[in-house]
């Protein structure tokens, strides 16, 4: 079976053309063009604002003209992450997708479920003839995932809706209210590198295989994360062996958690296997600790021949090392109120040692923007130590969760009465565009829900068969619930 055969088949096979368009964050001018061909096409009044976003507007069906205008929300960029072994370029090629049981499934990528389940659901809505609904707003943000700049660059005025329904929530039982903000922390520094010593021998690390995932979602599963774990084998050998860091590569995007790291070290050759023994002793002991989070982690140590490129001076090796054992990663502290809702954490995203240059990237999350502050100047400190200067960037506010929101009490009830329990109405530790919206609409109602996806920002990212249906068929009544304009 494929794909597009699937129930309900308009999503589906819009799902199916949107992941045959490349569309990284930064980078969504191709499918942006297809989004307004199709706005244009259907006849409806489609804009596009300064910083990129898209908004078709269709009016309500026939009666349905007296109920509040909707704003209905979805990001067009995905996340682009691989496996290693797997040939795939992201610029140019469409996501080869499969059926599996009751899930779809990329090859050997990311799937673009989040948020492409949302953008095809939107768009079969916009391009559907028997669904009832009240006018919408179809809202297209860009570049959700590296930065929200097409939230933070919507202006006042540009929706006419007054509730906003974001379908970027990744459990089919929950009903999100609030979010957590955060800030790109980015630390770097120049260092002149030194020749090696004649007659050195170049060692080749690698970690790999790490679970990976959404460095907000699953950042309270206890995921390796390979830079940090890098470090914990350099650091150990460096008790036992001399060696030099010629560099070092761990991760990439800020919001996944990093699933290998590679590194060039040289050294003397009478020291080579006693750096691979303390390694893999380490390793071992790693590999227990996370047999049940990342069962697939490995590591391998090289030859590679002679040394010949310039390597990090010792001072400076030995101050990166201890700065990035001392940079927090994981959960800093749970929320005191909302029960098991992470409410600040930091992921170290990306270490490169090249160069030259060190760049050491995280992002950190909170739901209170005092506590995220004062954790990304913890971060900031340890890497000071060590002479690096850091930067804030990309900054963006939380959802803070309205307890009286009319939207979500709809959307609780209808819940209950289709499945006969209650949904989980629960904070997210992730950014959602949300709040960001609400700063300059702040009187929009607004709530987030979606399928089941698993495994966001890695390439595990699967989404459930059933559960989409589930989300569609829940979708289809709520629209029926909206109330009347007052």
């Amino acid at each position: 079976m494929t794909v597009t055969q699937l129930e309900p088949q308009s999503l589906w096979n819009f799902f199916d053309r949107l992941n045959a368009i490349p569309r990284p964050s930064k980078k969504e001018e191709k499918v942006r063009s297809w989004v307004i061909r199709l706005g244009q096409d259907w006849g409806f009044k489609t804009q596009v604002d300064d910083v990129g976003n898209v908004l078709i507007q269709k009016p309500a069906t026939k009666g349905m003209e007296n109920r509040t205008a909707i704003v209905m929300q979805s990001h067009l960029d995905m996340v682009c992450q691989k496996n290693a072994d797997t040939n795939f370029d992201f610029d140019n090629d469409g996501i080869r997708m499969r059926v599996d049981g009751d899930w779809v499934r990329a090859d050997g990528t990311t799937l673009g479920a989040d948020n492409g389940i949302g953008v095809a659901t939107i768009l079969a809505i916009l391009d559907s003839k028997d669904i009832p609904h009240p006018a919408i707003d179809a809202l297209f943000t860009i570049d959700e995932e590296t930065g929200m700049t097409g939230a933070l660059g919507l202006q006042g005025g540009f929706l006419e809706g007054k509730i906003l329904l974001n379908l970027d929530t990744e459990d089919d039982d929950e009903i999100s209210i609030g979010c957590a903000g955060g800030v790109d922390v980015t630390s770097k520094m120049h260092f002149e590198g030194e020749a090696p010593v004649e007659g050195l021998k170049t060692m080749q690390l690698a970690l790999t295989g790490g679970s990976g995932g959404h460095s907000g979602m699953d950042i309270h599963k206890g995921i390796a994360n390979a830079n940090k774990l890098m470090n914990r084998l350099l650091l150990v050998a460096y008790d036992a062996v001399d060696y030099r860091v010629e560099k070092l590569e761990g991760g990439g995007l800020r919001n996944a958690i990093p699933r290998e790291s590679h590194c060039t070290v040289i050294m003397d050759a009478s020291d080579c296997a006693v750096f691979t023994k303390v390694c893999q002793e380490e390793f071992e002991k790693i590999a227990a600790e996370h047999k049940t989070t990342d069962p697939s982690l490995a590591w391998s140590c090289n030859s590679a021949g002679d040394a010949q490129n310039p390597v990090l001076p010792e001072e400076v090796q030995e101050s990166l090392f201890l700065a990035i054992q001392a940079c927090p990663v994981g959960i800093h502290r749970m929320s005191p109120d909302i029960p098991n809702l992470v409410q600040t954490s930091n992921n170290l995203a990306r270490v490169e040692v090249k160069d030259g240059n060190i760049s050491l990237q995280c992002l950190c999350r909170s739901s209170l923007d005092s506590e995220k502050d004062d954790h990304a100047r913890s971060i900031a400190a340890a890497f000071a130590l060590a002479g690096l200067e850091t930067d804030y960037s990309g900054q963006y506010p939380g959802w803070t969760p309205n307890p009286s929101s009319a939207i979500v009490a709809i959307m609780k009830n209808l819940y209950e009465e289709k499945y006969g329990e209650a949904p989980r109405v629960v904070a997210c530790h992730a950014g959602l565009e949300c709040g960001i919206l609400g700063t300059n609409y702040p009187e929009m109602d607004m709530v987030s829900f979606g399928p089941n996806i698993r495994g966001a920002h890695s390439p595990d990212e699967c989404v459930q068969i059933s559960s989409v249906q589930k989300f569609w068929d829940f979708l289809m009544d709520a629209l029926m619930r909206i109330p009347e304009a007052k």
